[in-house]
C-alpha cells in the first residue's frame, strides 16, 4: 500500500513557516490569494483548477461578481443585528428556501402544506443546523407524550453529521468519536441502506432519524429510495421526525434544488448549510408545519445566525441556483464527468473499485493498494488541482457548480494520468 504525506511530497523550502494556528488540518504548502470562478491563485500567481469548492461551499466559485457586490453594498449598510430585530432579508431568504423545497409537484405541496406555514431558523453552520434538528425531534416526541418520551436518535453507518457533541453522538466513527468520549446518551445506528435492518432497531424509543440523502465525508454513497420509503413507513408508524441532511449534497449540486427532490419521499425537517451563502458561514433548518407549530419563543436560538449579509448572500445563491438554466448546467456537465470517470474505471480495474455520486459530488474508490490520499496529492503535483479525499478510500469530488465543460475534461486529463502513475507505483 503506497501512502505519503505532503512533508514528504514537498521540500521542506516550499512548506509553510510556523504557525499559531491550532494544527487540526495536514495542508499542503501552498498559500491561496484569490480566485476566480473554479481557478485559484497562490501567492506567485500560480493557476490551480479548484475541484473541491471549500468541500462543497463555494457553488457559484471564487469571486462571483454579484456575491461580491452584495457583500460589498451590505458591508456599507448593516451587517450584524442579532435576532432580537427584523432586518431586510432573513424573511425574504426564507420564502426562497420554502418555495424552492416545496416546488411545483403536488404531492410535495400537499406534504409540506402552505409555503406559509413551514419555517426556517438560521444558524451559522451544518453542525449547528443538526444540533438543532436534533433538538426539534426531541422536542416534537415530548409534544406526543410528555410522560414518557421517546429520546432515541437514530443514524446511519458512514454517516457525518458535525463535530459539536450532539452531531458528533450521530456519527458513528471512532475516528471522531474517541477521542471525545463519552458522547450523548441516546443514539443508535444502523447500516446505511439496508432495509432488512431496520427490523431491529427499537422504535418505540426512537424520536428522530437522521440521513444524508447522499453521503458525503463518509464516501459519496447515494440513499437507496427504497430505503427512504422504508424509514418514512417506520417514522409515520411511531410518530418519529425524519430528518435529512442535505448539508453537503443540498443547494443545485445533485442537478436539482435538494438530493431528496430526485425522489418522492419528503422529510419533517431538512438541514442545510454549505452552499448557502458560497463562503460566508450559514446554516439553516427547514421544518415542516406539524413541527414548526410546537416550537415555541426560547425552545432554541442565535446570535449570529440569519444576520443581513448572510441572508442577504444567501439570496443571490438561491436565486442564481434555483434557474432550470442553471440546475441543466450542472446535469450537463456531471453527465460528461460521469462518462469519463466510468472510462478511466474500466482503464484502470485494478486501482479503481467504483464510480458513485450524482450530479457534482461524485467519488471514486480506489482499490489494490492505491491509496485516496495519495491520489489527492499526485492532482497537486502533476495537475495543479485540488480533489480532497472520502470516507472509504473515496476520491470526492466537489467542483463549483459553475465548472465548465473545458474544465471537466482537463480535470478528467489529470485523473487519467493520476491513475497511470499511482498504478506504477502500486505495481513497484
Amino acid at each position: 500500500m503506497i501512502c505519503h504525506s505532503w512533508k514528504r511530497s514537498f521540500s521542506s523550502s516550499t512548506r509553510a513557516k510556523t504557525s499559531n494556528l491550532l494544527g487540526l488540518y495536514p495542508q499542503p504548502p501552498i498559500t491561496f490569494t484569490h480566485g476566480t470562478k473554479s481557478t485559484l491563485f497562490d501567492t506567485a500567481s500560480k493557476k490551480y483548477l479548484d475541484f473541491n469548492s471549500g468541500i462543497a461551499v463555494n457553488a457559484l466559485g471564487h469571486n462571483d461578481p454579484d456575491v461580491v457586490e452584495a457583500i460589498r453594498d451590505q458591508a456599507g449598510k448593516l451587517i450584524h443585528l442579532s435576532n432580537l430585530y427584523r432586518n431586510e432579508y432573513g424573511d425574504k431568504c426564507a420564502t426562497m428556501l420554502v418555495n424552492g423545497l416545496v416546488g411545483t409537484e403536488d404531492f410535495r405541496k400537499k406534504w409540506w402544506g402552505e409555503a406559509d406555514n413551514c419555517k426556517v431558523f438560521f444558524c451559522n453552520s451544518g453542525t449547528e443546523a443538526n444540533e438543532a434538528a436534533i433538538k426539534f425531534a426531541r422536542k416534537m416526541a415530548r409534544v406526543r407524550n410528555a410522560e414518557s418520551p421517546a429520546t432515541g436518535i437514530l443514524s446511519f453507518s458512514n454517516a457525518f453529521h458535525g463535530r459539536s457533541m450532539g452531531a458528533l453522538s450521530a456519527t458513528p466513527n471512532l475516528k471522531y468519536q474517541a477521542p471525545f468520549a463519552p458522547l450523548v446518551p441516546g443514539f443508535s445506528t444502523s447500516p446505511y441502506n439496508d432495509i432488512t435492518a431496520l427490523d431491529a432497531v427499537d422504535w418505540s424509543s426512537i424520536c428522530g432519524v437522521i440521513l444524508e440523502p447522499m453521503q458525503g465525508e463518509g464516501g459519496v454513497f447515494p440513499v437507496k429510495p427504497e430505503f427512504l420509503k422504508a424509514l418514512r413507513e417506520r417514522c409515520d408508524s411511531v410518530g418519529a421526525m425524519l430528518i435529512f441532511d442535505e448539508i453537503q449534497c443540498g443547494v443545485g449540486r445533485s442537478g436539482k434544488m435538494y438530493m431528496h427532490q430526485w425522489g418522492t419521499v419528503c422529510p419533517d425537517i431538512l438541514s442545510l448549510a454549505k452552499p448557502l451563502a458560497n463562503g460566508l458561514p450559514m446554516g439553516a433548518v427547514v421544518l415542516r408545519e406539524t413541527v414548526a407549530k410546537n416550537i415555541k419563543p426560547g425552545d432554541h436560538g442565535t446570535t449570529f445566525g440569519g444576520g443581513p449579509l448572510a441572508t442577504r448572500v444567501a439570496c443571490v445563491v438561491l436565486e442564481k441556483v434555483g434557474k432550470p438554466e442553471f440546475l441543466k448546467h450542472v446535469e450537463t456537465v456531471s453527465a460528461l464527468l460521469f462518462e469519463r470517470l466510468h472510462a478511466l474505471h474500466a482503464k484502470y480495474p485494478s486501482i479503481i473499485k467504483e464510480v458513485r455520486g450524482k450530479g457534482l459530488l461524485v467519488g471514486l474508490e480506489l482499490q489494490g493498494g492505491a491509496v485516496a490520499s495519495r491520489f489527492v496529492e499526485l492532482c497537486l503535483l502533476h495537475g495543479d488541482m485540488l480533489v480532497i479525499s472520502a470516507g472509504s478510500n473515496t476520491v470526492r469530488m466537489a467542483p463549483p457548480l459553475v465548472i465548465t465543460e473545458d474544465e471537466i475534461k482537463y480535470a478528467c486529463s489529470v485523473f487519467e494520468k493520476v491513475a497511470g502513475v499511482l498504478e506504477a507505483e502500486v505495481k513497484k
